[in-house]
């Protein structure tokens, strides 16, 4: 692993010079478009990048851009991994480990996520203060990177509470539906039956997505501060669960999206 990790740094690094990035932010399904926020300095397809995992899920362009946001340098993933692609979980938090190397000192995420709860209705934003792990695997099983962090690191406090704390204020001050939430991550790549919603909801879920919970637990193992934000893009807590698509969902979360961006934005030149 370690040197995989420096072949990407050192190859990334002849690319984008003395660029240094503050921030590393991830984004969800359907929510790439923040990019057109930043001021573009440099960007890499994943396909480019030795060790690099590619995204394979529609919607996700699977590039690692470089530049400013809100006057601060930014490296974004436009094009997340997950579980549900075949990828261990390794492989999917690869990219949190070459982010840090490079030099990000907090992660931002972002992702799609369906309701568990009656009071978070689609096209909401969820600020995830908590998760639950119901995926069947962990980023940090097997030899401890030590040069990253402890063999058990702590987690009782996954989510940067000052950044909740701000993001509130943020969609408060412009009346954008916000509240926090426990996040479930599931497998996938089906959606829930009704029986799971009921479940999830019950060990005090609010929404559930496939993906977020493995980078989070990564960047807790080096210390990394997490802000991290779910678009609602559609209701499992109904009785009569209707059918959802991939283009539904995506839909709802390109509507949402300027809502999200603008927390980010505004969220990003506090820190």
């Amino acid at each position: 692993m370690y040197h995989s990790i420096n072949e990407t740094t050192e190859f990334i690094r002849r690319k984008i010079g003395d660029f240094a990035p503050e921030f590393g932010i991830i984004l969800g399904t359907g929510l790439g478009k923040l990019v057109d926020e930043i001021e573009v300095e440099y960007q890499l397809m994943y396909s480019n990048i030795p060790n690099f995992p590619i995204s394979t899920v529609e919607f996700h362009s699977g590039k690692l851009i470089f530049g400013k946001l809100s006057g601060r340098n930014v490296v974004a993933m436009q094009g997340r991994l997950h579980y549900y692609e075949g990828y261990d979980m390794q492989q999917i938090t690869f990219p949190i480990r070459i982010m840090k190397v490079l030099g990000v000192q907090k992660l931002f995420v972002s992702n799609a996520a369906g309701s568990l709860n009656p009071d978070v209705k689609k096209g909401d934003l969820g600020i995830i203060e908590d998760h639950i792990n119901l995926l069947p695997d962990n980023p940090l099983r097997g030899q401890n990177l030590a040069e990253f962090g402890p063999r058990f690191p702590d987690m009782s406090e996954p989510y940067n509470r000052k950044m909740i704390e701000q993001a509130l204020e943020i969609a408060a001050k412009h009346a954008i539906a916000a509240r926090k939430v426990v996040y479930v991550s599931s497998a996938g790549p089906n959606l829930e039956t009704k029986a799971e919603y009921r479940y999830m909801r019950l060990i005090g879920g609010d929404v559930v997505g496939m993906s977020t919970v493995p980078e989070v637990i990564v960047a807790n193992h080096m210390a990394l501060p997490v802000f991290a934000i779910s678009v609602v893009t559609d209701e499992g807590f109904h009785e009569q669960l209707k059918p959802v698509s991939l283009q539904e969902i995506v839909t709802v979360a390109e509507k949402a999206e300027p809502k999200m961006t603008l927390i980010l934005k505004e969220l990003i030149a506090l820190q």
